[in-house]
């Protein structure tokens, strides 16, 4: 599913009356909830029929003048802006983009997969422009079942279209709605990813929540926020998660969630750590898994 700049402004022109920006609500009986066409021209002072066409993509060439005047009129936050750009003027990199043809000294994921690693306590997933798992360490892998997951691993289809990703996490729609808003925002950056656009299809056909959510037409860089996560083994979790990009590889984030310390939940991470590393091996015993540090599960 295409995102264009008309749904774009379109969601973004619903949200915010008249009288939030100063405007006379009308004599006239409104159709639509929010600023009309017109009202969004008059307040970045370009023509009404120039900005008509740039919600129909009819526009080339749109300045930055031009676009900062629309963004303020509508009161877009800076991730917001940068979605507006992105769709007035696409960069057409695409994240199918080789390593070598992407900006930058670029490195290749060996590195960052090493990097990964070296967080043995706090959960870590490597993911790529379209929110694939390309790598996870062990803390990972014990939380969130990483190796369990279909093929190919992806973070908003584990999220969205299976019923165990749901009942894991006691946030879901917090989780789900930040997922949505990133994913949006990859569209713009990445507009040639037809992989990417698949996903948003097969999400939109398949699941009615991100149906909801992708309506909404929200924007947001996914960088920091709390996940609850609804443990089989050890219980609730609570972690604060960062999104941290790399700038040698764009195309590629590092997701890491760290227990605030001295919480229950760094203890009981270090409790279910241990068992994993204590776990019997597949073909050992039950006597062997009832002697491991949590009994048999």
């Amino acid at each position: 599913m295409e995102t264009t700049i008309g749904e774009f402004l379109r969601t973004r022109r619903e949200r915010i009356t008249p009288e939030q920006v100063g405007l006379p609500p009308g004599i006239t009986r409104r159709r639509v909830p929010g600023l009309r066409r017109e009202e969004v021209a008059l307040l970045a002072g370009v023509s009404p029929d120039y900005y008509q066409r740039l919600e129909q993509s009819r526009t080339t060439h749109v300045s930055d003048h031009v676009l900062n005047a629309v963004a303020q009129a509508l009161s877009l936050s800076d991730v917001e802006t940068e979605h507006l750009r992105n769709l007035a003027r696409p960069t057409r990199s695409g994240a199918e983009a080789t390593v070598g043809s992407l900006p930058g000294a670029v490195v290749p994921d060996e590195p960052l997969v090493r990097l990964l690693k070296t967080m043995g306590d706090a959960p870590a997933l490597l993911l790529n422009a379209r929110l694939d798992i390309v790598a996870s360490n062990d803390a990972a892998e014990a939380v969130f079942d990483v190796s369990s997951m279909p093929q190919p691993r992806n973070a908003a289809r584990q999220l969205f279209l299976h019923p165990e990703a749901r009942a894991r996490y006691s946030n879901w729609e917090t989780i789900a709605a930040e997922t949505v808003a990133q994913l949006r925002l990859l569209t713009g950056r990445w507009p040639d990813d037809a992989r990417l656009a698949a996903l948003i299809g097969e999400l939109t056909i398949r699941s009615e929540p991100f149906r909801r959510l992708w309506a909404t037409g929200d924007v947001r860089e996914k960088r920091l926020g709390v996940a609850r996560i609804l443990h089989p083994v050890v219980g609730t979790l609570e972690f604060d998660y960062h999104m941290l990009t790399v700038p040698a590889r764009p195309d590629r984030s590092l997701l890491t969630y760290l227990p605030q310390p001295g919480s229950s939940t760094a203890e009981a991470l270090g409790v279910l750590l241990s068992w994993v590393a204590h776990r019997p091996k597949d073909g050992q015993d039950d006597a062997a898994a009832a002697r491991s540090p949590m009994g048999r599960q």
